[in-house]
C-alpha cells in the first residue's frame, strides 16, 4: 500500500527528466533509475493499473520512500543513472563486474615492423583493432593462425639495433626477421596488409596458403607440421560454419538480445565482424525494471568497460532513450555509429538468432540464479526471521581476533552484503592498547575504533552502518561487544564454535538454528571468513617480526633499519638478491650499511632467514 508521505511527493514530482532513487525503510538507495518525464515514470511504480515483472513487484514492496535529480537534458539523466548505479551498488539495478572485458588483436601501424599481438584494452595510438575475441573463436588461436600464415614478428623487442642473428621462428618460416634487416620495410608492410586484409573478412589467400603449407608438409612427411596446417583450416571452417545468414563483407556489428521470465532474464551478446559471426555470449540478470531499462543501463555499463569498436549496435527492443544512447557512445567511439531494432532484413535476422540463444538459455540461468539467491540472500531474510531481527541484515560484519600468548594481536573485520563476501570492504587491524593477551579487551578495542570511524565516515569501508555486526565467540564476547555498541542501534550477535549456539544480547539462552538452515550456514561461512583473514595477517606480522630479528644480525642494522629493509624489498629472499647499489636506495642506508647487508648475505653459512 502507498504511504502518505510517498503520496505527497507524486503530487510534487516535475515533468522534466531526471533521475530517481528509490529508499528502503532505512534510507538506503535500492533502485536507480532514468526518466524523460519523472511524473510519469515514477507514478508508473506505484499506479496498479500498470503491468509489472514479478521482480518489479518484489522492488515496490520495498520502497518507502524515493528522492530525485533534476537533469538538464536526457543524455545527463542517462550519464547520471549510470553513475549513480556504480557508486550506491543498489540491491535491485545491474552491476556489472569490473573484469568484464574481452580480448582484442592489434596491429600497431606506427611501428616500422608492425607487430601483431592480443590486447584487452584500446588505446588512440594509430594501430589497428580487431575484435572482441568469445568464447569458440579465441584471440590466442586466431593469432596462432595468423603466425602460421603470414610470417609477421611475435616478439616484443626494440627493433632500433640490429640483431646480428635471427632467432628460430625465421628458420622455421614463421617471421621475415625484421630484427636482421633481411627484410625492407616496404616488403614487410605488403605482408602486414595481407594480415589486416584477412582479419577484416578476407580469408581466400590465407586459405590458399594453409592449403600448400599442409601438401607440402605431407609431401615431405613432416606430419607433426601438417597436422598444424590443418587444425588451422578447420579453425577457419569453424568460423564459416557459424553462418546461417549471407551477410555484406561491411557488416560490423554487436548485438544485444533480452530474454526474461518476469524473475531472472538473460542478455545475448553477439559480435559481427566483416559479415561474419565472431562469437556469442549469455549473461543472467537478476534485477528488477523493465526490459528497456535493463537493456539500457546494460549497454552503458558494457561500454564503459569495452571500446565501441562496431559501426552498428542492434538491439530487440527499442529503447525510450535510444537517440540519448546512440549519440552518448558515438562521443565514446569518436566516430559513426548507429543504434537501432531493426525488425527485417539481414540485421532483423540476426536480432533474432541473438534473442533465440537468450531464450534458450534463460531456464538453465533461471536455475542457477535461483540456487545462488537461496544460499545469499534467501539465507540472509532467514536469519532475520531465525533471530527475531528488526530489519533485514543487508549488511553483516564479522570480527575475530588472533594472537599467540599476547604477541602480534590483530583483528579482523570482513564484510557481506545480501549474503556475499565483499572483499574489497575488509579490513585489519593490529592491537594497541594494552599488552598480554586478552580477547575480550581486543574486541572492545576494535570495535570503539570501529564505531569512531562510522562516526568520521571518512573510510569507504566504515562509512555504511552495519545492519548486523557478529563476532566470534559466546556470552563473553558479545558483552564486551555490546558495552562498545552501546545506543547505536546496531544488532549484535555472537556464534560458538563448540556447538555453533547463536547468542542474543538480551536472551538469557542461546539460539539453536536447524543444522541444515540456510542461515546457520551463512553465519558460518562469515565467522569462517573472519577467521582465515585473522589468522593469514597474524601470520604475516609474527613472519615479519621474525624476519626482522633475524635482519637485526647483520652489524648496523637494528629494528628500524630491519623494518626499512622488508618494506622496501618485501621478502626476505629479495634482499638476499639484491646488490650493494640496490640497498643503498633502502631509506637510510648509506654505502657502508648497504655493504655490510649484501656481505652477510653472500658469505659461505649466512644466518637462516
Amino acid at each position: 500500500m502507498t504511504s502518505e508521505l510517498i503520496r505527497q511527493k507524486l503530487k510534487l514530482l516535475p515533468d522534466s527528466s531526471g533521475v530517481y532513487m528509490m529508499l528502503d525503510e532505512n534510507g538506503a538507495i535500492i533502485y536507480v533509475g532514468k526518466a524523460k518525464n519523472l511524473k510519469n515514470r515514477v507514478r508508473q511504480y506505484f499506479q496498479n493499473s500498470v503491468t509489472k515483472t514479478e521482480k518489479t513487484m518484489l522492488l515496490v514492496e520495498k520502497i518507502c520512500d524515493f528522492k530525485y535529480i533534476v537533469t538538464a537534458n536526457e543524455i545527463e539523466a542517462l550519464v547520471l543513472e549510470n553513475n549513480l548505479i556504480k557508486e550506491h551498488k543498489p540491491y535491485y539495478n545491474i552491476l556489472l563486474k569490473d573484469d568484464k572485458s574481452y580480448p582484442y588483436i592489434k596491429v600497431n601501424l606506427k611501428e616500422d615492423f608492425p607487430r601483431v599481438e592480443m590486447v584487452r584494452r584500446l588505446k588512440a595510438d594509430g594501430s589497428k583493432y580487431f575484435g572482441p575475441y568469445m568464447i569458440g573463436l579465441t584471440a590466442k588461436s586466431t593469432l596462432d593462425l595468423i603466425h602460421a600464415v603470414f610470417p609477421v614478428r611475435s616478439c616484443a623487442g626494440n627493433l632500433a639495433k640490429p640483431s646480428k642473428r635471427e632467432c628460430l621462428n625465421y628458420h622455421i618460416g614463421r617471421c621475415l626477421a625484421p630484427c636482421t634487416r633481411r627484410v625492407s620495410k616496404e616488403e614487410y608492410r605488403e605482408v602486414i596488409k595481407k594480415v589486416i586484409s584477412f582479419l577484416s573478412g578476407q580469408d581466400k589467400e590465407a586459405r590458399e596458403i594453409l592449403e600448400r603449407k599442409l601438401s607440402e608438409a605431407v609431401a615431405a612427411e613432416e606430419f607433426e607440421r601438417a597436422i598444424v596446417y590443418r587444425d588451422n583450416l578447420e579453425l577457419m571452417d569453424k568460423i564459416v560454419r557459424k553462418q546461417n545468414i549471407n551477410l555484406p563483407k561491411d557488416y560490423n556489428l554487436d548485438i544485444f538480445a533480452y530474454a526474461s521470465n518476469g524473475m531472472y532474464g538473460v542478455i545475448n551478446y553477439t559480435v559481427v565482424r566483416a559479415g561474419k559471426v565472431m562469437g556469442s555470449e549469455n549473461m543472467p540478470i537478476s534485477e528488477a525494471g523493465d526490459a528497456q531499462d535493463i537493456l539500457s543501463s546494460f549497454i552503458m555499463q558494457f561500454y564503459q568497460k569495452n571500446p565501441v569498436v562496431a559501426e552498428e549496435i542492434l538491439l530487440n527492443t527499442e529503447l525510450p532513450f535510444m537517440e540519448e544512447l546512440k549519440s552518448y557512445l558515438t562521443g565514446l567511439k569518436g566516430g559513426r555509429l548507429n543504434v537501432m531494432a531493426p525488425r527485417g532484413g539481414a540485421r532483423g535476422q540476426l536480432v533474432q538468432l541473438s534473442y533465440n540463444n537468450a531464450v534458450e538459455n534463460l531456464q538453465k540461468t533461471a536455475e542457477r540464479i535461483a540456487t545462488k539467491e537461496s544460499l545469499t540472500r534467501g539465507a540472509v531474510e532467514q536469519l532475520k526471521e531465525l533471530l527475531s531481527l528488526a530489519d533485514t541484515p543487508y549488511r553483516m560484519e564479522c570480527y575475530d581476533i588472533s594472537n599467540i600468548s599476547g604477541t602480534d594481536k590483530v583483528a579482523s573485520m570482513v564484510v557481506f552484503v545480501n549474503g556475499e563476501p565483499h572483499h574489497e570492504l575488509y579490513r585489519r587491524f593490529r592491537i594497541k592498547s594494552f599488552e598480554g593477551a586478552d580477547d575480550f579487551r581486543s574486541m572492545r578495542e576494535v570495535l570503539s575504533r570501529r564505531v569512531n570511524e562510522l562516526k568520521a565516515g571518512k573510510d569507504v569501508s566504515f562509512s555504511a552502518r552495519p545492519d548486523l555486526i557478529i563476532v566470534d565467540g559466546g556470552k563473553g564476547q558479545l558483552s564486551s561487544a555490546k558495552e562498545i555498541l552501546g545506543d547505536t542501534g546496531i544488532e549484535l550477535c555472537g556464534l560458538a564454535k563448540r556447538e555453533e549456539e547463536v547468542f542474543r544480547p538480551d536472551d538469557s539462552y542461546p539460539k539453536i538454528l536447524p543444522r541444515d538452515s540456510l542461515a546457520l550456514k551463512l553465519l558460518q561461512r562469515i565467522r569462517d571468513e573472519a577467521h582465515r583473514f585473522a589468522i593469514t595477517y597474524h601470520r604475516k606480522l609474527r613472519a615479519d617480526r621474525m624476519t626482522r630479528s633475524r635482519l637485526k644480525n647483520i652489524p648496523g642494522v637494528g629494528d628500524k633499519y630491519a623494518a626499512a629493509l622488508l618494506r622496501y624489498f618485501k621478502k626476505p629472499e629479495n634482499i638476499a638478491a639484491a646488490s650493494t647499489e640496490e640497498i643503498e636506495k633502502v631509506e637510510g642506508f648509506g654505502r657502508e650499511r648497504a655493504q655490510k647487508v649484501y656481505d652477510y648475505f653472500h658469505k659461505e653459512d649466512p644466518d637462516e632467514i
